[in-house]
Parts: C-alpha cells; sequence; structure tokens
C-alpha cells in the first residue's frame, strides 16, 4: 500500500509540475527588419525608455492582407505588411511611427488600462512627428469582402449586428451596457440571433 500510495504522490507532483508550466507561444513566421528595428531602439533611447528600447523589434509579416501594421503588447514586437513596401516612404515611415506610438504609450502606461487610440497614443504620435494621426489607414490594400449571413439584435435599443460566423458564446449589446450598467456584462441586453 505504501508504494502504490508513493507512485500516486509522485505521479500527482508531475501532473502539477505539467500544470504550471505555461504552454510555448505559438510560433509566427518573422522577417525581421534590423534597419527599421534599429531606428526604433535608438527612438526609443531619446525618450528614455530603456526597457522598450532594448527588446523592440520590427518585422514584415506576409499574412496581413488589409492592415498596414499591428504593434504586440507585451512582446514589444511591431509586424508590418509587406504591401508597403512598394508605396512612398512616407507611408512606411507614417505606418511605422503609427505602431511605435501604441508601443510608447503602452511602456508609459504599464498596468494601467490605455485605450488604443486614446490621449497616451496621440501624446506618443506628437513625440514621433505625426501629430493629429488617424487611427486608421487609406491605403489602397484590397479589403476581403465576406457575405455577413448571421444577424443579431439586441432587445432593448434594437440596433443589428452583421457577423461573417455565428456568435457561439453570451454576448451584449456594448452600447446598452455602457450606458446602463457601467460597461460590465448584462443579460438584459443579450445579443439576440434573427432569422433569416
Amino acid at each position: 500500500m505504501g508504494r502504490l500510495l508513493s507512485q500516486l504522490e509522485f505521479r500527482w507532483a508531475s501532473w502539477l509540475r505539467v500544470r504550471a508550466t505555461p504552454p510555448p507561444p505559438p510560433e509566427r513566421p518573422t522577417h525581421d527588419d534590423s534597419g527599421l528595428t534599429a531606428w526604433c531602439s535608438e527612438t526609443c533611447k531619446t525618450l528614455n525608455l530603456n526597457e522598450l528600447s532594448r527588446r523592440v523589434r520590427v518585422s514584415w509579416n506576409s499574412r496581413m492582407q488589409t492592415t498596414a501594421g499591428r504593434a504586440w503588447w507585451p512582446d514589444r514586437v511591431i509586424e508590418l505588411n509587406p504591401k508597403l513596401k512598394p508605396l512612398a516612404p512616407e507611408e512606411l515611415w507614417r505606418t511605422l511611427k503609427h505602431e511605435l506610438a501604441h508601443l510608447i504609450a503602452y511602456e508609459r502606461a504599464g498596468r494601467r488600462y490605455t485605450e488604443p487610440h486614446g490621449p497616451e497614443w496621440q501624446a506618443a504620435c506628437a513625440e514621433l512627428g505625426i501629430a493629429n494621426e488617424s487611427p486608421y489607414h487609406t491605403l489602397p490594400f484590397k479589403r476581403r469582402r465576406m457575405k455577413r449571413n448571421y444577424t443579431y439584435v439586441c432587445p432593448h435599443c434594437m440596433i443589428a449586428l452583421q457577423r461573417v460566423k455565428p456568435i457561439r458564446r453570451m454576448v451584449a449589446c456594448y452600447a446598452c451596457c455602457r450606458k446602463f450598467n457601467n460597461g460590465a456584462y448584462h443579460a438584459r441586453f443579450r445579443l439576440v440571433a434573427q432569422k433569416a
């Protein structure tokens, strides 16, 4: 009995070790750009953001279709769409600065929440020389049109939301939850599927 008990204890302890170990991050195909990374690193140094300067990385992501760029936090990675390469150099630099401004805003906010295109981001844009930057680009990237077969309606405000895929979890109307329930989910505003 004692031997069986020790085996069970051993297996339980090893299971806990496996559960406590986080899974490795998914591998993303990267095509790092050392020149743009060096520029971002130097820019962050001049702003006294040493940790960001040390860890920032810029890469090209060939899977991006309509998005010009993306900033990943806390990885401190900027991904750019290769479709920027044939465009005017100003477009590449504007997009790079736009995404770097996101990382600067997140770095300065620390654990505090910051809106993606809020005042902190706008201030970082101004520091990088792109004051009054728009949150969205107007670059000539073709958008993929997908038919939206699923419609959901808020029972309170009657706003309709169309989706490409069905919603598989409980989702409520954001505007109503924000207005009447301090932004927290409430079943009263749960979106209801509309029959086609």
